[in-house]
């Protein structure tokens, strides 16, 4: 039976005695959750965490349908660089379903190598966020290959780094050990919260520098809220959420849930201070240019904003004469 376990710096023990953790099977005691959400039997397989991954696959199709707004708004400041974080966290949601539901389990030989990868993207997507929060800034062009690939390229470093470390750290050699994952613990309880910070206070400077309207605020205050709760929930509560929810629920299904609502308000935020640019007022009539094709390259682009130019000439060119 599970035991209490004290916080001790530099080690995952504390908050594995909590919830579900994928690494939690690979680093210190291997310490177990003291209440964790029931499994289900399909097919003779088990399934675990069946509530949380029916959270993770309304994550999916969430983040899908923000990745098609962001898309679609074709002249959005930043557009490009902030869809990446969406998709890394596509990318975190699929291994999630994996690591969550057994489909790899802990016995497996491949398993160490795809908690890797899993905490490499968890890394990656805190630097893209971190990085978008400079984007509005115009410290370098938005949209640019200079301003992508930044993100990219610190995106990438950061994923080569967290899964060596992470690897190192579960295989015991380079001088890590995963008896004391402490390079690890200050990547996930330093650097991530870190990175978190900084990016709300400069979106917070961003809105009251450069916008008169205030409530973005509010959608960075709804997003901080959802964000500590979950944390608060996941890591702190799981017991209590556990045995309220007769072993149906735990701490991981309110920090999936959570996670989720924090992420649709960074999409939010970044949706109420972006502006399409596709709307004209010509001869006191409103012309809407909707455009069909959501995946329109930018030199199709560049081609309607041209004819849409030698069009309004035209037209002012007429009321003149």
């Amino acid at each position: 039976m599970p035991m209490d376990v004290s916080f001790s710096f530099g080690s995952f023990d504390y908050f594995c005695n909590s919830i579900v953790i994928p690494l939690c099977a690979l680093v210190g005691e291997k310490v177990e959750p003291k209440c964790y959400a029931r499994n289900i039997d399909v097919g003779g397989n088990l399934l675990f965490q069946p509530a949380t991954l029916a959270i993770l696959f309304v994550a999916l199709v969430m983040t899908s349908i923000m990745i098609y707004h962001i898309k679609s708004k074709y002249t959005a400041v930043g557009r490009k660089e902030i869809v990446m974080f969406f998709y890394a966290y596509m990318v975190i949601i699929i291994f999630e379903l994996m690591l969550y539901s057994g489909a790899i389990p802990a016995s497996s030989p491949i398993y160490s190598y795809v908690v890797a990868m899993y905490n490499a993207m968890i890394i990656a997507s805190y630097i893209i966020l971190l990085l978008n929060g400079f984007v509005g800034f115009q410290w370098a062009e938005d949209g640019t290959p200079t301003s992508l690939w930044i993100i990219r390229g610190s995106a990438i470093a950061g994923f080569i780094v967290t899964f060596f470390i992470s690897i190192a750290t579960f295989k015991n050699f380079a001088g890590f050990s995963s008896e004391s994952p402490v390079l690890l613990f200050l990547i996930f309880y330093v650097f991530c919260p870190a990175s978190l910070i900084i990016y709300v206070i400069l979106q917070i400077i961003l809105v009251i520098k450069t916008l008169d309207d205030r409530w973005p605020l509010g959608d960075i205050c709804f997003g901080i809220a959802f964000f500590i709760i979950g944390i608060i929930g996941q890591y702190f509560l799981s017991e209590l959420i556990c045995n309220m929810g007769d072993h149906y629920l735990d701490g991981l299904f309110w920090g999936v849930v959570f996670t989720l609502l924090s992420i649709m308000m960074i999409y939010k935020y970044w949706d109420s201070i972006t502006k399409e640019d596709l709307e004209f007022s010509v001869g006191g009539k409103t012309n809407v240019w909707e455009i069909k094709d959501p995946m329109i390259n930018d030199e199709e682009m560049m081609v309607l904003a041209e004819e849409h130019y030698k069009l309004k000439q035209q037209v002012l060119g007429n009321r003149d004469n």
